[in-house]
Protein backbone atom coordinates (compact mmCIF):
# COMPACT_ATOMS: atom_id res chain seq x y z
CA UNK A 1 0.00 0.00 0.00
CA UNK A 2 2.79 2.65 1.03
CA UNK A 3 4.46 1.94 -2.85
CA UNK A 4 0.83 2.80 -4.02
CA UNK A 5 0.31 5.52 -2.08
CA UNK A 6 4.04 7.14 -2.95
CA UNK A 7 2.79 6.44 -6.75
CA UNK A 8 -0.36 8.42 -6.21
CA UNK A 9 1.13 11.19 -4.31
CA UNK A 10 3.57 11.56 -7.05
CA UNK A 11 0.79 12.23 -9.61
CA UNK A 12 1.46 8.96 -11.10
CA UNK A 13 -1.66 6.44 -11.63
CA UNK A 14 -2.67 3.22 -11.21
CA UNK A 15 -3.64 0.34 -13.44
CA UNK A 16 -7.26 -1.20 -13.65
CA UNK A 17 -6.20 -4.22 -12.14
CA UNK A 18 -4.02 -2.76 -9.36
CA UNK A 19 -6.91 -0.71 -8.38
CA UNK A 20 -8.95 -3.56 -7.99
CA UNK A 21 -6.32 -5.47 -6.05
CA UNK A 22 -5.97 -2.44 -3.69
CA UNK A 23 -10.09 -2.21 -2.99
CA UNK A 24 -10.11 -6.00 -2.28
CA UNK A 25 -7.31 -6.06 -0.05
CA UNK A 26 -8.96 -3.16 1.86
CA UNK A 27 -12.60 -4.70 1.58
CA UNK A 28 -10.49 -7.69 3.59
CA UNK A 29 -9.20 -5.54 6.32
CA UNK A 30 -5.36 -5.98 5.24
CA UNK A 31 -4.55 -2.35 5.96
CA UNK A 32 -4.48 -0.10 8.83
CA UNK A 33 -7.28 2.67 9.26
CA UNK A 34 -4.60 5.38 8.72
CA UNK A 35 -3.46 3.66 5.51
CA UNK A 36 -6.70 3.29 3.85
CA UNK A 37 -7.99 7.38 5.19
CA UNK A 38 -5.04 8.35 3.18
CA UNK A 39 -5.51 6.28 -0.22
CA UNK A 40 -8.81 8.06 0.14
CA UNK A 41 -7.53 11.39 0.93
CA UNK A 42 -5.33 11.15 -2.44
CA UNK A 43 -8.27 10.94 -4.56
CA UNK A 44 -9.69 13.94 -3.09
CA UNK A 45 -6.92 15.84 -4.08
CA UNK A 46 -6.20 14.60 -7.84
CA UNK A 47 -8.66 13.17 -10.39
CA UNK A 48 -9.06 10.10 -10.91
CA UNK A 49 -8.66 7.93 -13.90
CA UNK A 50 -11.19 5.77 -15.84
CA UNK A 51 -9.27 3.20 -15.63
CA UNK A 52 -9.17 3.57 -11.72
CA UNK A 53 -12.37 3.95 -11.45
CA UNK A 54 -13.11 0.82 -13.35
CA UNK A 55 -10.68 -0.93 -10.98
CA UNK A 56 -12.95 -0.13 -8.02
CA UNK A 57 -15.86 -0.83 -9.82
CA UNK A 58 -14.59 -4.02 -10.92
CA UNK A 59 -13.85 -4.83 -7.01
CA UNK A 60 -17.20 -4.23 -5.40
CA UNK A 61 -19.11 -6.06 -8.36
CA UNK A 62 -17.01 -9.51 -7.71
CA UNK A 63 -16.72 -8.77 -3.53
CA UNK A 64 -21.09 -7.82 -3.39
CA UNK A 65 -23.83 -10.46 -2.59
CA UNK A 66 -25.76 -10.84 -6.50
CA UNK A 67 -29.00 -10.09 -6.94
CA UNK A 68 -31.08 -12.46 -9.59
CA UNK A 69 -34.02 -9.97 -11.25
CA UNK A 70 -33.68 -10.65 -14.41
CA UNK A 71 -37.12 -11.24 -15.11
CA UNK A 72 -37.92 -7.81 -14.08
CA UNK A 73 -37.42 -4.29 -16.42
CA UNK A 74 -36.55 -2.37 -13.51
CA UNK A 75 -34.49 1.06 -13.60
CA UNK A 76 -32.30 2.84 -10.66
CA UNK A 77 -32.49 6.47 -9.73
CA UNK A 78 -29.31 7.06 -7.69
CA UNK A 79 -26.77 10.50 -7.37
CA UNK A 80 -23.30 10.21 -6.65
CA UNK A 81 -23.75 11.96 -3.77
CA UNK A 82 -21.14 14.40 -2.51
CA UNK A 83 -22.60 17.83 -4.54
CA UNK A 84 -22.91 19.84 -0.99
CA UNK A 85 -26.05 21.38 -1.98
CA UNK A 86 -27.78 19.74 1.07
CA UNK A 87 -31.00 19.08 -0.78
CA UNK A 88 -34.25 17.02 0.47
CA UNK A 89 -33.82 13.39 -0.71
CA UNK A 90 -35.48 14.23 -4.48
CA UNK A 91 -34.05 11.35 -6.20
CA UNK A 92 -35.45 8.69 -3.57
CA UNK A 93 -38.93 10.49 -4.15
CA UNK A 94 -38.47 10.30 -7.59
CA UNK A 95 -37.58 6.57 -7.17
CA UNK A 96 -42.06 6.54 -5.77
CA UNK A 97 -42.67 8.85 -8.46
CA UNK A 98 -41.73 6.43 -11.16
CA UNK A 99 -42.35 3.63 -9.23
CA UNK A 100 -46.07 5.13 -9.20
CA UNK A 101 -45.99 5.51 -13.04
CA UNK A 102 -45.34 1.98 -13.54
CA UNK A 103 -42.20 1.50 -13.68
CA UNK A 104 -40.13 -1.15 -11.67
CA UNK A 105 -37.27 0.49 -9.26
CA UNK A 106 -34.40 -0.86 -7.82
CA UNK A 107 -33.70 1.35 -5.63
CA UNK A 108 -30.00 1.26 -4.58
CA UNK A 109 -29.22 3.35 -1.31
CA UNK A 110 -27.48 4.20 1.52
CA UNK A 111 -26.98 6.39 4.84
CA UNK A 112 -25.74 9.81 4.46
CA UNK A 113 -21.71 10.23 4.07
CA UNK A 114 -21.15 13.66 3.16
CA UNK A 115 -24.93 14.93 3.49
CA UNK A 116 -27.36 14.90 6.48
CA UNK A 117 -29.73 11.96 5.09
CA UNK A 118 -28.93 9.93 2.64
CA UNK A 119 -32.03 7.76 1.28
CA UNK A 120 -31.63 5.09 3.82
CA UNK A 121 -31.58 6.94 6.41
CA UNK A 122 -35.04 8.90 5.44
CA UNK A 123 -36.54 5.37 4.43
CA UNK A 124 -35.34 3.65 7.70
CA UNK A 125 -36.48 6.24 9.86
CA UNK A 126 -39.68 6.06 8.30
CA UNK A 127 -40.59 2.38 8.75
CA UNK A 128 -38.80 0.44 5.51
CA UNK A 129 -37.33 -2.54 6.13
CA UNK A 130 -34.05 -3.22 4.18
CA UNK A 131 -33.48 -7.28 3.40
CA UNK A 132 -31.18 -9.25 1.11
CA UNK A 133 -33.56 -11.71 0.89
CA UNK A 134 -34.73 -12.70 -2.87
CA UNK A 135 -38.36 -13.27 -1.50
CA UNK A 136 -39.08 -10.03 0.05
CA UNK A 137 -37.32 -8.20 -2.75
CA UNK A 138 -39.25 -9.83 -5.74
CA UNK A 139 -42.65 -8.99 -3.51
CA UNK A 140 -41.92 -5.96 -2.75
CA UNK A 141 -41.08 -4.89 -6.91
CA UNK A 142 -44.52 -7.52 -7.98
CA UNK A 143 -47.16 -5.65 -4.98
CA UNK A 144 -45.06 -1.82 -4.61
CA UNK A 145 -43.34 -1.71 -8.06
CA UNK A 146 -40.17 -0.87 -5.69
CA UNK A 147 -37.74 -3.08 -3.59
CA UNK A 148 -34.82 -0.98 -1.98
CA UNK A 149 -31.17 -2.30 -1.76
CA UNK A 150 -29.34 -0.83 0.84
CA UNK A 151 -26.11 -0.74 0.44
CA UNK A 152 -24.35 -2.50 3.29
CA UNK A 153 -26.23 -5.79 2.75
CA UNK A 154 -25.23 -6.15 -0.72
CA UNK A 155 -21.47 -4.99 -0.37
CA UNK A 156 -20.32 -6.56 2.92
CA UNK A 157 -16.64 -5.76 1.79
CA UNK A 158 -17.34 -1.82 2.75
CA UNK A 159 -17.81 -2.38 6.59
CA UNK A 160 -14.17 -2.18 6.74
CA UNK A 161 -13.97 1.25 5.03
CA UNK A 162 -17.46 2.37 6.53
CA UNK A 163 -16.65 4.12 10.25
CA UNK A 164 -13.04 5.58 7.71
CA UNK A 165 -15.44 7.78 5.31
CA UNK A 166 -17.57 8.63 8.16
CA UNK A 167 -15.03 10.01 10.29
CA UNK A 168 -13.48 11.83 7.24
CA UNK A 169 -17.38 13.30 6.74
CA UNK A 170 -16.56 14.33 2.51
CA UNK A 171 -16.99 13.05 -0.26
CA UNK A 172 -14.63 10.53 -1.84
CA UNK A 173 -14.65 7.97 -4.82
CA UNK A 174 -17.22 5.91 -2.91
CA UNK A 175 -19.38 8.46 -4.04
CA UNK A 176 -18.38 7.80 -7.23
CA UNK A 177 -18.81 4.03 -7.04
CA UNK A 178 -22.56 3.84 -5.52
CA UNK A 179 -24.45 4.01 -8.36
CA UNK A 180 -22.31 1.77 -10.93
CA UNK A 181 -22.56 -1.35 -8.23
CA UNK A 182 -26.46 -2.06 -7.95
CA UNK A 183 -26.38 -5.66 -7.12
CA UNK A 184 -29.35 -6.34 -9.31
CA UNK A 185 -28.04 -4.85 -12.46
CA UNK A 186 -30.86 -3.16 -13.36
CA UNK A 187 -31.25 -3.24 -17.34
CA UNK A 188 -32.02 1.17 -16.84
CA UNK A 189 -30.27 3.69 -14.52
CA UNK A 190 -30.86 7.43 -14.37
CA UNK A 191 -27.77 8.57 -12.74
CA UNK A 192 -26.82 12.18 -11.09
CA UNK A 193 -23.26 13.22 -10.83
CA UNK A 194 -21.58 15.94 -9.21
CA UNK A 195 -19.52 16.98 -11.81
CA UNK A 196 -19.12 16.91 -15.91
CA UNK A 197 -15.65 15.60 -15.47
CA UNK A 198 -17.29 12.81 -13.93
CA UNK A 199 -20.04 12.86 -15.98
CA UNK A 200 -17.84 11.80 -18.84
CA UNK A 201 -16.27 8.89 -17.01
CA UNK A 202 -19.84 6.88 -15.84
CA UNK A 203 -20.49 7.49 -19.86
CA UNK A 204 -17.21 6.19 -20.96
CA UNK A 205 -17.97 3.33 -18.41
CA UNK A 206 -21.40 3.00 -19.57
CA UNK A 207 -20.61 2.61 -22.99
CA UNK A 208 -19.50 -1.12 -22.47
CA UNK A 209 -22.40 -1.88 -20.85
CA UNK A 210 -26.13 -2.99 -22.16
CA UNK A 211 -28.14 -0.48 -20.30
CA UNK A 212 -30.49 1.93 -21.08
CA UNK A 213 -29.13 5.19 -18.97
CA UNK A 214 -29.13 8.96 -18.81
CA UNK A 215 -26.28 10.59 -16.59
CA UNK A 216 -27.26 14.29 -15.30
CA UNK A 217 -25.20 16.77 -13.96
CA UNK A 218 -26.83 20.38 -13.33
CA UNK A 219 -24.41 23.27 -14.39
CA UNK A 220 -24.60 24.70 -11.18
CA UNK A 221 -23.11 21.87 -9.56
CA UNK A 222 -25.80 19.32 -8.70
CA UNK A 223 -26.14 15.63 -9.16
CA UNK A 224 -29.27 15.84 -9.90
CA UNK A 225 -31.73 17.63 -12.76
CA UNK A 226 -32.57 20.81 -9.87
CA UNK A 227 -33.98 22.82 -12.62
CA UNK A 228 -32.32 25.94 -11.23
CA UNK A 229 -29.84 26.01 -13.97
CA UNK A 230 -29.58 24.10 -17.44
CA UNK A 231 -28.13 20.58 -16.51
CA UNK A 232 -26.44 18.20 -19.31
CA UNK A 233 -27.89 14.97 -19.75
CA UNK A 234 -25.75 11.75 -21.77
CA UNK A 235 -27.80 9.26 -22.59
CA UNK A 236 -26.82 5.67 -24.28
CA UNK A 237 -28.15 7.31 -27.73
CA UNK A 238 -28.25 11.08 -27.82
CA UNK A 239 -26.42 14.22 -25.58
CA UNK A 240 -28.17 17.43 -24.66
CA UNK A 241 -29.45 20.53 -22.35
CA UNK A 242 -32.36 20.68 -20.57
CA UNK A 243 -33.80 23.16 -18.07
CA UNK A 244 -37.03 24.20 -16.25
CA UNK A 245 -38.49 25.59 -19.46
CA UNK A 246 -38.73 22.43 -21.47
CA UNK A 247 -40.78 21.10 -18.68
CA UNK A 248 -42.82 24.22 -18.69
CA UNK A 249 -42.10 25.94 -15.50
CA UNK A 250 -40.22 28.44 -13.91
CA UNK A 251 -36.72 27.66 -12.82
CA UNK A 252 -36.44 27.45 -9.09
CA UNK A 253 -33.88 28.65 -6.42
CA UNK A 254 -31.32 26.97 -4.54
CA UNK A 255 -33.62 28.25 -1.61
CA UNK A 256 -36.69 26.11 -2.68
CA UNK A 257 -34.57 22.49 -2.81
CA UNK A 258 -33.31 22.89 0.01
CA UNK A 259 -33.39 19.83 2.72
CA UNK A 260 -33.77 19.50 6.49
CA UNK A 261 -31.04 19.61 8.45
CA UNK A 262 -31.60 16.30 10.50
CA UNK A 263 -33.11 12.90 9.73
CA UNK A 264 -36.54 14.11 11.32
CA UNK A 265 -36.78 17.11 9.47
CA UNK A 266 -35.98 15.40 5.83
CA UNK A 267 -38.56 12.74 6.88
CA UNK A 268 -41.00 15.40 7.25
CA UNK A 269 -40.42 17.23 3.74
CA UNK A 270 -40.22 14.18 2.21
CA UNK A 271 -43.78 12.32 3.63
CA UNK A 272 -45.31 16.17 2.51
CA UNK A 273 -44.17 15.98 -0.69
CA UNK A 274 -45.54 12.15 -0.57
CA UNK A 275 -49.01 13.45 0.29
CA UNK A 276 -50.10 15.88 -2.51
CA UNK A 277 -48.67 19.06 0.28
CA UNK A 278 -45.39 19.63 -1.92
CA UNK A 279 -44.70 23.31 -3.27
CA UNK A 280 -44.78 23.55 -6.83
CA UNK A 281 -40.67 23.57 -6.73
CA UNK A 282 -40.09 20.42 -4.66
CA UNK A 283 -42.95 18.89 -6.91
CA UNK A 284 -41.96 20.37 -10.20
CA UNK A 285 -38.13 18.87 -9.63
CA UNK A 286 -38.95 15.61 -8.12
CA UNK A 287 -41.17 14.60 -11.16
CA UNK A 288 -38.69 16.19 -13.85
CA UNK A 289 -36.24 13.94 -12.45
CA UNK A 290 -38.31 10.72 -12.12
CA UNK A 291 -39.32 12.14 -16.10
CA UNK A 292 -36.04 11.18 -17.17
CA UNK A 293 -36.32 8.08 -15.47
CA UNK A 294 -39.71 6.92 -17.16
CA UNK A 295 -38.33 8.52 -20.52
CA UNK A 296 -34.73 6.32 -20.08
CA UNK A 297 -37.06 3.10 -19.07
CA UNK A 298 -39.91 3.66 -22.13
CA UNK A 299 -38.04 5.44 -24.19
CA UNK A 300 -40.90 8.74 -25.08
CA UNK A 301 -39.83 12.03 -24.85
CA UNK A 302 -39.20 13.75 -21.24
CA UNK A 303 -41.42 16.45 -21.43
CA UNK A 304 -44.35 13.40 -22.00
CA UNK A 305 -43.10 11.97 -19.39
CA UNK A 306 -42.99 14.85 -16.96
CA UNK A 307 -47.00 14.90 -17.37
CA UNK A 308 -46.76 11.27 -16.24
CA UNK A 309 -44.57 11.71 -13.27
CA UNK A 310 -46.94 14.45 -12.24
CA UNK A 311 -50.08 12.21 -12.62
CA UNK A 312 -48.36 9.57 -10.52
CA UNK A 313 -47.89 12.23 -7.54
CA UNK A 314 -51.09 13.87 -7.46
CA UNK A 315 -52.84 10.93 -8.10
CA UNK A 316 -51.54 9.34 -4.97
CA UNK A 317 -49.73 6.25 -7.15
CA UNK A 318 -46.39 7.05 -5.69
CA UNK A 319 -48.10 7.51 -1.83
CA UNK A 320 -49.70 3.90 -2.64
CA UNK A 321 -46.67 2.50 -3.91
CA UNK A 322 -44.28 4.20 -0.88
CA UNK A 323 -47.56 2.52 1.94
CA UNK A 324 -47.11 -0.69 0.20
CA UNK A 325 -43.79 -0.70 0.87
CA UNK A 326 -44.34 0.02 4.35
CA UNK A 327 -46.83 -2.33 5.11
CA UNK A 328 -44.65 -5.52 3.90
CA UNK A 329 -41.89 -4.30 5.95
CA UNK A 330 -44.47 -5.27 9.08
Amino acid sequence: MKDTLNRLINQESISTEEAKKVLIAISRGEYNPSLVASFLTVYMMRSITIEELKGFRDALLELCVPVNLRGYNTIDLCGTGGDGKDTFNISTLASFVTAGAGIQVTKHGNYGVSSTCGSSNVMEYLGVRFSNKMGFLKQCLDKANICVLHAPLFHPAMKEVAPIRKALGVKTFFNMLGPMVNPASPKNQMVGVFSLELLRLYNYLYQDTNKNYSIVHALDGYDELSLTDTAKVVTNHTEYMISASEFGVEQLKQADIHGGNSIASSAKIFTHILNGHGTNAQNHVVCANAAIAISTATQKPVNTCFEIALESLLSGKAKASFETLIALSK
